[in-house]
């Protein structure tokens, strides 16, 4: 295989064959996808690289004769190449599962389950998805143009959903109704991330002090590793931060992250705000999914509330955030010079969901003036 195919060039690192083997069908089952090379192993990988670079390596943490995240700084440090981690649920704690996107990766998807067809399906879709975004992510000191990609296939029926499927729409006239009618409480602030959000919203929630609005987070992850990034990031910001559980209570100076593989929902519960979790089909090819989060936002809470959309592949969200948009909320997309992918962003630009267009490094700066001026009556900054 060469690179005159056209298609994205994968290499997979991992120490089993087993896992090498899935690997190599799923990704060559994809029309824009071909498996360049597998090893075994670092070492092997390298000599991999040297007759060929990949246009993306899926890399297996736990390794014989050098770990992966050595591996992966040795990477980053000699020849950037967009790296997405797949690892087992339980392998990966959360300090060096931070301590790898830290490093530089991309991504993080589980390793391929194959015990059903339905898990085996999602797996399929969470892999491809995971290389065509790493292919397109902006790599620190690396220049390089972006594949062309063909539409994606729809690997189940499920991925075709719309936000309707978990949450149905407003009427217009319900929507009219609405609009300015909702009382005014505690702001809120609802954020969206998928390739490139996990250190994008470190970088976001490191700023904020104690008093920040409540934040509530859907960052495209597998189940497990939620929590662990939820655990890691608190114990670096002022607010509190960790994975939501049904019936949470919103609370300012506390950020919620949406459970890996469930939808997250704003609920109104008097003049407070809880969170609903619940399973179901994926939305926009995610569980959870920014769109579920964005119109559950936008009915409940509307200029209440304020919607964030930062890097990412694909157009989750970008739907989401033209109803908050709709329902008076101020609606916030991240810059392409800041953006890893620069793919939600620029949907959801592209419908007129945001407005305004703000650099990551001036995020924090539009929560804290939102919150302290006490909702949507806060303009953007810049």
């Amino acid at each position: 295989m060469t690179a005159s195919s056209g298609k994205i060039r994968v290499l997979i690192v991992d120490d089993s064959a087993s896992v090498r083997t899935t690997l190599s069908d799923i990704i060559s089952a994809d029309p824009d996808l071909e498996v360049m090379a597998t090893a075994a192993d670092p070492y092997v990988a390298v000599e991999r690289i040297r007759q060929e670079v990949p246009d993306v390596i899926f890399l297996d943490i736990e390794l014989p004769r050098m770990d992966g995240l050595t591996f992966l700084r040795k990477i980053m440090s000699q020849r950037p190449i967009p790296v997405v981690i797949c690892s087992g649920l339980a392998q990966v704690g959360s300090d060096t599962l931070m301590q790898a996107l830290e490093a530089g990766a991309v991504d993080v998807v589980a390793k391929p389950r194959v015990d059903t067809a339905q898990f085996l399906q999602e797996s399929r879709m969470r892999i491809c998805d995971a290389a065509k975004a790493a292919a397109h992510a902006r790599m620190r000191g690396v220049q390089k143009s972006a594949p062309v990609l063909r539409a994606q296939p729809d690997l189940k029926v499920e991925a075709k959903l719309t936000a309707d499927a978990v949450l149905p729409p407003l009427s217009e006239a319900r929507r009219q109704s609405l609009i300015g009618r909702i009382p005014l409480t505690d702001p809120l602030v609802a954020i969206g991330a998928s390739t490139g959000g996990t250190e994008a919203l470190r970088e976001v929630l490191e700023r904020l002090p104690a008093d920040s609005p409540a934040i509530l987070i859907v960052q495209h992850m597998p189940e497990k590793f939620t929590s662990a990034f939820a655990r890691r990031l608190d114990a670096s910001c002022a607010i509190r931060i960790r994975e939501a559980q049904d019936g949470d209570l919103v609370q300012p100076g506390q950020a919620l992250i949406a459970p890996g593989n469930l939808h997250m929902l704003l609920v109104r519960n008097g003049q407070r705000y809880t969170i609903r979790i619940e399973d179901g089909p994926h939305v926009s090819r995610h569980r959870p999914s920014v769109d579920v989060l964005f119109r559950s936002a936008a009915q409940t809470a509307g200029r209440n509330a304020m919607g964030m959309l930062l890097t990412g592949m694909g157009d989750d969200g970008a739907r989401g955030l033209l109803e908050m948009r709709q329902m008076g909320s101020p609606t916030i997309a991240q810059d392409e010079a800041s953006s890893v992918v620069f793919g939600m962003p620029k949907e959801a630009i592209q419908r007129g969901a945001a407005t305004h267009t703000l650099p990551l490094n001036k995020m924090a700066g539009e929560i804290i003036a939102f919150g302290r001026q006490g909702g949507a009556d806060a303009g953007a900054t810049a």
